[in-house]
């Protein structure tokens, strides 16, 4: 094995462990009963997206796409 197939293999484990860690720091996406009497259209629901957990979602979606390219990289067979 190569010192590029190595590293990109640390890469991947650091990756995997932090996509899961950040998936466990997430809230869930369910509304409860507040839904029911239109209070999930508050400041903070409406403004989400600059909050930790925007910022979260974000950085779980830029994770999951390095994690799949990275996954396709190193499933290439070499010669």
């Amino acid at each position: 094995m190569s010192g590029i197939r190595i590293a990109l293999y640390v890469v991947f484990m650091i990756i995997c462990v932090t996509l899961t860690l950040i998936v466990l720091m997430q809230e869930g996406k369910s509304a409860g009963l507040g839904a029911i009497s239109g209070m999930a259209d508050t400041y903070w629901g409406k403004n989400k997206g600059r909050s930790l957990e925007g910022k979260l979602q974000k950085f779980t979606i830029a994770l999951c796409v390095l994690f799949m390219v990275l996954a396709l990289v190193l499933n290439i067979k070499t010669i």
